[in-house]
């Protein structure tokens, strides 16, 4: 196997590797495809393979960004790179070329990454499972009967296979760090804003979504925000500037914080007694390191949480299946777009403008709530999700629950989207599964899954830490000071490019 040593090392060493020429940018990237040939078999995370561009740019003058040489992975939604497949997890798509890098893409080229494919999602990255229909599902490197969680599924398993340190993906109710939870990485989003949607948006989801990496490292993580944070020309608005770099604030120690230790479900749920105890654990790891814990609950209605959201995601679904057959100039048929997506964009269209603004106001509210609340705490702990890791498919609709949305997916019955129960089990599924994570994308706080607990079947179990508007630094010196308490970055699923 070529550099066997690449699986060791972060993005960061990889980088420093090569400013010493201890080895080159060509190399690294033949041992990235070298290990995506040996597993992705078996993960199915990758959907497009950039080789020859890969070599080509390998070989190129790569500047001095921080992590110049350093193979990288793009989840194929939302940032485009100019000629290369732009599928969106979409048989609408399935033949797209995109034809120039979005600004988030520019950053990652002047901080030296070398783009060696792209990686799977759910179509438009609605579903936290990534199993779309235009290519299969994507399956988890601790056990391959399970999920990898979504929508950056596909990333989370190339990283947990060994393929790369650290890869792209996108955050509007949890995707970066629910798959982190489920592959056993450390997944950070950012503060509302911190990186850009140029130049197609000005936001993600009314707000609610943006990008990042999901890493094994956490200062990789803190570094790429480094390279990546900031306005883009013609942005709404922008996130508070740092007090200064991401990356120096790992280096530092976080004192002794105020922890807010929820258990409670803040979408309505029935949290497992796994995830429950991987909380209470993350918790006893706080305390013994001298933060003070307690447990505390914010003033949070669960349902009506659920209903706004339901309710911003159904528009902003409605709105891309509009924009999607604008830009290709037809309408998306039954084998274009996916059930469930067909479903939840209708639901969209039957949204009135009224109730849109009265969501949007509840969740501005819900801000200046979790704002108060962090009067009293620094960082709200919880666990990442209510499951461990599911079975692929198990968060699929089944029986006659299927049925039912196929017909009304096939017929556009939208007055059926009022039956008792057909919005219900779709949100109760999901947010059954997702209990947590949404919280951060409606009040656009920086929010973090960090892997510190496996359960007994072997299956990663994330916890999660949210903290006040704009301080990923706090977040970043926890993290950085956990990592260092528990190790994690040498853990190995079955399924590893070195096995």
């Amino acid at each position: 196997m070529r550099f066997p040593e690449y699986s060791r090392h972060d993005a960061l060493a990889l980088a420093d590797l090569v400013r010493r020429r201890e080895v080159t940018p060509l190399e690294l990237v033949e041992a990235c495809i070298e290990r995506i040939e040996r597993v992705d078999g078996r993960i199915s995370a990758i959907v497009a393979r950039l080789y020859e561009r890969a070599r080509e740019d390998a070989q190129k003058p790569l500047g001095d960004g921080a992590f110049a040489g350093v193979p990288f992975l793009l989840k194929d939604l939302v940032q485009p790179v100019a000629g290369a497949p732009f599928m969106r997890g979409s048989r609408f798509f399935a033949h797209d070329v995109a034809r120039e890098d979005s600004e988030l893409v520019r950053r990652y080229r002047a901080a030296g990454l070398v783009f060696v494919g792209k990686t799977k999602t759910p179509e438009f990255g609605l579903t936290p499972f990534t199993e779309p229909v235009l290519q299969g599902p994507a399956r988890n490197p601790w056990n391959l009967d399970h999920i990898t969680g979504g929508s950056s599924g596909g990333s989370a398993a190339a990283i947990a296979a060994g393929i790369v340190p650290m890869a792209h993906g996108g955050d509007g109710g949890g995707s970066i760090r629910i798959p982190a939870s489920c592959c056993g990485l450390f997944g950070l989003k950012p503060t509302r804003a911190r990186t850009p949607a140029a130049p197609e948006a000005g936001e993600g989801w009314g707000g609610l979504a943006l990008d990042h990496v999901i890493s094994r490292s956490v200062r990789d993580s803190a570094a790429m925000l480094d390279a990546t944070h900031g306005y883009s020309q013609g942005d709404p608005y922008d996130a508070p500037a740092p007090a200064g770099p991401f990356l120096a604030e790992v280096a530092r120690a976080p004192g002794k914080l105020r922890i807010a230790l929820c258990k409670a479900p803040l979408l309505p749920s029935e949290p497992h007694a796994d995830v429950l105890a991987a909380a209470d654990d993350a918790a006893k790891l706080c305390a013994s390191l001298g933060h003070q814990v307690d447990e505390a609950v914010p003033p949070i209605d669960p349902n009506q949480a659920a209903t706004d959201l339901v309710t911003v995601v159904a528009v902003a679904m409605a709105a891309d299946v509009a924009a999607a057959e604008a830009e290709k100039g037809r309408r998306g048929g039954r084998d274009d777009f996916e059930v469930l997506s067909r479903v939840t964009a209708l639901l969209g269209t039957t949204i009135s403008g009224l109730a849109l603004e009265q969501a949007r106001r509840r969740n501005q509210q819900l801000g200046r709530t979790m704002a108060r609340f962090f009067e009293r705490y620094d960082v709200l702990l919880t666990p990442t999700l209510g499951l461990p890791p599911p079975r692929v498919g198990a968060l699929q609709a089944h029986g006659l629950e299927a049925k039912l949305q196929q017909l009304v997916a096939d017929r556009g019955l939208s007055p059926l989207m009022r039956l008792p129960g057909l919005v219900e089990k779709i949100a109760a599924k999901t947010y059954g599964f997702i209990p947590w994570t949404s919280l951060a994308n409606v009040v656009g706080l920086p929010s973090m899954s960090v892997p510190l607990t496996w359960n007994a079947a072997g299956l990663p179990v994330g916890s999660m830490f949210t903290g006040r508007f704009g301080d990923e630094a706090t977040l970043l010196r926890l993290a950085a000071q956990l990592e260092a308490a528990r190790p994690w970055a040498d853990r190995r699923p079955s399924v590893h490019a070195d096995a």
